[in-house]
């Protein structure tokens, strides 16, 4: 049980890590001076993540196409 957590929570920093350097999160933080506070917004670009999957898809084709096309010139 043990593991399971310590896999989930790589898993989970991971992602965080990837999703950062890909830019689909962003956080972003704003001083109000004359109420001495701090107001931190957290921002999905779900239109980025979309984009990526599209072309991770494209890649899986790709490379499913030339698998099959290497296979079937060494039959």
């Amino acid at each position: 049980m043990r593991a399971f957590l310590i896999v989930g929570v790589l898993l989970l920093v991971g992602i965080g890590g990837l999703g950062f350097y890909r830019g689909w999160f962003q956080i972003s933080s704003t001083r109000d001076n004359t109420e001495n506070t701090v107001d931190t917004t957290f921002t999905v670009d779900e239109t980025k993540i979309q984009e990526d999957k599209h072309k991770l898809q494209e890649l899986g084709r790709q490379a499913k196409d030339e698998t099959a096309e290497a296979l079937d010139q060494s039959e």
